[in-house]
């Protein structure tokens, strides 16, 4: 029975990918001493896969940035702004990072800052992968676009495999390739009509030369990724999928074709009659059409079955997951393949490093290397070879995390009992809330705020180190705070906001903060896992029952609210956005989690309420990201996450303003959700695109009040007093001007004090203007 992986993290136990990424870009180190550390990594991802006992490795799932910006430069796509005659690494850094004019040859300025200084060259777009918290870049096909193998790394890498690994032939590799129809699923045509389908013919010729080419070194199997097969593909996809592998079929190699995430739902037949040689299919997240699949893939092929999570952080039950795979082994015999449910990508390294969590939650867990392990156990344990003693190390964790007094909390399950007392709706509808909201705030036309944070300087960030470590008192660094809010309510005052924030300068992260101060939640130091290039994050586990022992807010808020006379927001982040970035447990659904989280949170809103915060906002950035891949789905999904925000916000007076936030979301598909969580307020993305994304709320006639960002917070630049005006006036030529807030698009914590403070006081002005020439 073969053991096989389908990907490795690629950022290294101690995240050496990210400094040496970050050390180039900056021109600390060179190109090759980053080739060097990227050499390294791969090499040690090999060899702990050999040890693991892992039977097929994978190759070319290592990428600087993503792997399908790494497909993009294999196949050639390079938009023109960043063609040269030869490629080289910096290419695929300009691609996904820009280029500004003083580009060194370095890639490109940090992030996407340079977005707004030329047409020529500006960076890709980023889309989430997914349903995941990973992102790529978009590939764009262009009129001159012409597919060819440009890029050689993956050649590259299975020779420095086969020649730095012992004893390791090409037949033991399994280069990792994205399909050929998700590619074009997920590209864009910039400048021209045809839609991304009608360039399969053309991107096929490319795939075949490339898969003789594999066969030309000695690889016998390849894993070709085709997830877009977990959504409801049309017709035209469908047969797109039949066209592409009735094509690659005629190659020398072995086709292991992959998909996870979800079922294969309408897709399965259409599947099983294509011509590979394989198929693996995510036996947890497609749990529903396990059975089917089985039954249905053909007997004389390979099935690769994932039982082992690999988006998510704990043990598997090994013994139950052998009991699902019997009908599997008794019916494909060893063209059974064992592998985790997708990528190791999406999980931290390894655990054994994880020196600071509790010893029982501990055992609970399994990262990326402690996976390795699960999956050669459980192939072991179906060929009655399984080490006993590992095995009932598992099935002993197992059984007592289910009964776990650190997990289960008798008096959160009580309340949760009672959810159905909890009125979802606010005492009164949003039009008599409005009218006793205007006369307690007074607030003119267009109102001005900020969405929350404020630039997070090294000061702050000193400070609330040196307390986390113990080198500060609890009173000396509650005065430090404070004097930091002091400080950023007077710029306000001295810039003119409307409605205030106390800057969030004892935050570190929007989930993190609030996971920090509920049980039921626990950190790692080291449980890293890639975003994207060198962008890492480091989720919170929520292992247990979710509560909250004291206020998490209400003093900083209170102290804030204390040295002005002008509003003060209250700040919270929303529980499905805690729930989305967040490795969550795995023993009940996650709307269970969800309503958990959120009754902590109604617990903060009302304790804010009471100190004298009446204008409460509650992030939810996450919720669209949320969606099922399915959208016959979606409908269950958006009920329990909107009721968790109207949970949250339906205990306070009508004179008490609920704002929400969501940031670069469409919201076309799901703006019914979005009325129905019914805020006061709701703060968005619009300028990037010119207030488009506005449009979704114009079409469906949104009733509340509405703040359109009306500058980017992710570029440097300064936007002009005109420039805003010209945004707001385009948005209130179709929402009445008296329920139009000025704001900008996110929060200002990556940004510095000098772009921050004449952007702010452009954009008052701005409103000024336009109150100015509604009177007149």
């Amino acid at each position: 029975m073969t053991v096989h992986n389908l990907g490795y993290p690629r950022i290294g136990s101690k995240r050496e990918l990210k400094f040496a990424l970050e050390a180039y870009w900056k021109g600390e180190k060179t190109l090759t001493d980053l080739a060097a550390q990227a050499r390294d990594i791969r090499i040690q991802n090999l060899e702990t896969q050999m040890a693991a006992g892992i039977d097929l490795l994978p190759i070319n799932d290592f990428a600087y940035y993503d792997q399908v910006l790494n497909m993009s430069t294999l196949l050639g796509v390079i938009p023109k702004r960043f063609r040269q005659d030869t490629f080289d690494p910096d290419v695929a850094f300009r691609m996904a990072r820009g280029r500004a004019p003083s580009d060194d040859g370095h890639g490109g300025c940090p992030g996407h800052e340079n977005r707004g200084q030329s047409k020529a060259d500006y960076a890709g777009a980023m889309k989430k992968w997914f349903d995941t918290n990973y992102h790529y870049i978009v590939p764009e096909l262009e009129a001159d676009t012409g597919f060819a193998i440009t890029d050689t790394r993956l050649f590259d890498e299975i020779n420095e495999a086969t020649t730095q690994l012992k004893g390791v032939s090409a037949r033991q590799l399994k280069p990792v390739l994205l399909g050929p129809v998700t590619y074009l699923y997920l590209a864009e045509n910039k400048g021209i009509d045809k839609p991304p389908l009608t360039r399969l013919p053309e991107l096929l010729v490319v795939y075949q030369h490339l898969l003789n080419r594999l066969a030309d070194l000695g690889i016998e199997w390849v894993q070709i990724d085709e997830p877009i097969l977990g959504l409801e593909l049309t017709a035209d996809w469908q047969a797109a999928l039949t066209t592409a592998y009735e094509a690659l079929s005629e190659t020398p190699v072995k086709l292991l074709l992959t998909t996870y995430f979800e079922t294969l739902g309408n897709n399965l037949a259409g599947v099983c009659d294509l011509p590979v040689a394989g198929l693996h299919y995510d036996g947890l997240r497609g749990q529903a059409q396990l059975d089917e699949v089985i039954s249905q893939w053909p007997a004389d092929k390979v099935l690769s079955l994932g039982m082992v999570d690999g988006r998510n952080v704990w043990k598997t039950d090994l013994t139950a997951a052998a009991a699902q795979l019997s009908a599997a082994q008794a019916k494909f015999g060893d063209r059974l393949w064992i592998a985790p449910s997708c990528s190791l990508l999406h999980v931290p390294v390894n655990l054994e490093v994880e020196e600071h969590l509790p010893p029982e939650l501990k055992n609970y867990l399994a990262f990326a290397r402690q996976k390795l392990d699960e999956i050669r156990l459980l192939a072991d344990l179906l060929n009655e070879k399984v080490d006993e003693t590992a095995l009932q190390n598992n099935q002993k964790a197992v059984a007592e995390r289910a009964q776990s007094s650190l997990i289960h909390d008798a008096t959160v399950q009580t309340r949760m009992a009672q959810l159905d007392r909890i009125a979802l709706d606010r005492p009164a509808p949003y039009a008599k809330r409005a009218k006793a909201q205007k006369p307690k705030f007074e607030l003119p036309l267009f109102p001005t705020t900020t969405i929350g944070s404020f630039p997070q300087t090294q000061e702050i960030r000193q400070i609330r180190r040196q307390f986390k470590q113990g080198d500060l008192s609890e009173a000396s660094y509650v005065k430090a705070m404070q004097t930091q809010i002091h400080d950023v309510i007077e710029r306000q005052e001295r810039i003119g906001l409307d409605v205030m924030v106390h800057g969030e300068p004892e935050r570190n992260d929007m989930v993190e903060y609030f996971g920090e101060q509920l049980d039921g939640f626990a950190f790692t130091r080291f449980g890293w896992v890639q975003s994207y290039g060198s962008r890492c994050v480091k989720p919170p586990i929520i292992f247990g029952d979710v509560s909250r022992p004291m206020p998490m807010t209400v003093r900083w808020s209170e102290y804030a609210q204390s040295q002005t006379d002008k509003p003060m927001k209250g700040m919270l982040t929303g529980a499905v956005t805690i729930l989305q970035w967040s490795f969550v447990r795995n023993d009940q659904p996650r709307e269970t989690t969800c309503n958990q989280i959120a009754l902590t949170l109604r617990d903060e809103v009302q304790d804010l309420e009471n100190a004298g915060i009446d204008i409460i906002q509650i992030d939810e950035a996450a919720l669209r990201e949320g969606l099922p891949l399915k959208q016959s789905d979606w409908a269950d999904y958006l009920r329990w996450a909107v009721n968790s925000f109207r949970m949250t916000t339906s205990g306070v007076q009508n004179d008490t303003q609920i704002h929400t936030h969501m940031c670069y979301s469409e919201f076309n598909d799901i703006i019914a959700a979005v009325a129905r969580m019914d805020a006061d307020v709701i703060t968005i993305e619009t300028s990037k695109s010119q207030m488009k994304l506005l449009d979704a709320f114009v079409d469906f006639d949104y009733p509340n009040e509405i703040g359109p960002g009306v500058y980017d917070i992710h570029s440097p630049n300064i936007p002009s007093v005109q420039q805003m005006v010209d945004l707001i006036q385009k948005a209130a030529q179709n929402i009445p001007a008296e329920r139009l807030w000025v704001n900008p698009d996110c929060g200002l914590k990556t940004r510095g004090w000098k772009e921050t403070e004449p952007a702010l006081i452009n954009m008052v002005n701005a409103a000024k203007v336009l109150r100015e020439t509604l009177v007149s």
